[in-house]
């Protein structure tokens, strides 16, 4: 009966702890991270240097360049030279500057999207980056620098439907903050003082492999969520942006994965020890049950 009772209550705490290490790393990644401006500049701030964001701003820039620019034969030629000279720009710090200031409201257009019911998508405006890649080219000389227009030109980071499918989701998370995180840290800590005290060092340690292989479980969950968190949204993002948001999701969630191998890796060294722990003290129970005993 005991033994039962020690069972079922193992796998209830595999299970809590499976279910807490997702819910608490994402409802802490919304609330700290996601939600704040500063760390979702610093966040993505780094990816003006990231060769699929260039090539994305790059292009953008260049087509709707094009679309005022009409020399006829040449118009080949003129497209490559605006695309290369827009290309070497996103290598200077007044890229850099746009960026973090396109990258600045665009974090207000995510708040308000996900926060609102408007259904609109999430987008990352690059007029300011087109405005300091044109001032460069006139200041520059390029021709046809001069016909660039400077107006509201996105790239899609999240489709509308897909920001009405995460809206519900996004405010239970940040409701719910950085409290699972803590209720995991907080359940695994009295789990492990009880059986201590309550059984002894042996079931601690079984206690110990059990938390464990529901810490490893609970990584690869997480690990599956951002995975197939960014397939769901890159699915409905525009082919011409599918790079560039890519970058800003793996940026966005580079934090989560980190994470991931954070808890994977207590969880490992906690199954192991618990199981080696609990090899170990056998042995010797067994050891000290063998030896003859003194008259």
């Amino acid at each position: 009966m005991r033994t039962s009772l020690s069972a079922a209550l193992s796998a209830v705490l595999l299970v809590l702890l499976a279910v807490l290490v997702p819910f608490g790393a994402l409802s802490s990644w919304v609330d700290l991270e996601l939600d704040d401006t500063d760390r979702y500049l610093a966040a993505v701030s780094p990816l003006a240097s990231d060769t699929d964001v260039r090539n994305t701003v790059a292009t953008v820039v260049t087509d709707e360049a094009m679309k005022n620019i009409d020399v006829g034969p040449l118009q080949d030629t003129v497209e490559q030279f605006l695309h290369e000279t827009a290309l070497s720009f996103t290598t200077t710090e007044a890229f850099q500057r746009a960026w973090d200031s396109a990258n600045r409201t665009a974090h207000q257009a995510v708040t308000a999207s996900l926060h609102g019911d408007d259904g609109k998508a999430v987008t990352i405006d690059l007029a300011p980056v087109i405005e300091e890649v044109k001032k460069e080219l006139v200041d520059s000389g390029v021709p046809f620098a001069d016909r660039i227009p400077v107006r509201e030109t996105s790239i899609t980071v999240l489709s509308a439907d897909r920001a009405d499918e995460l809206r519900s989701s996004f405010r239970w998370l940040r409701y719910c903050s950085v409290w699972p995180a803590v209720a995991t840290v907080v359940l695994l800590v009295l789990v492990l003082g009880l059986t201590l005290v309550r059984g002894g060092p042996r079931a601690a340690l079984t206690t110990a492999a059990v938390a464990g292989g529901g810490l490893v479980l609970g990584a690869v969950l997480l690990r599956i969520a951002v995975a197939v968190g960014r397939d769901r949204v890159l699915d409905e993002v525009p082919g011409t942006d599918r790079a560039g948001a890519a970058a800003v999701y793996d940026a966005l969630t580079a934090s989560l994965r980190t994470t991931v191998w954070i808890v994977l890796i207590v969880g490992a060294v906690l199954v192991v020890g618990g199981l080696l722990g609990r090899f170990v003290a056998g042995r010797r129970g067994r050891t000290a049950a063998a030896a003859p005993s003194g008259t």
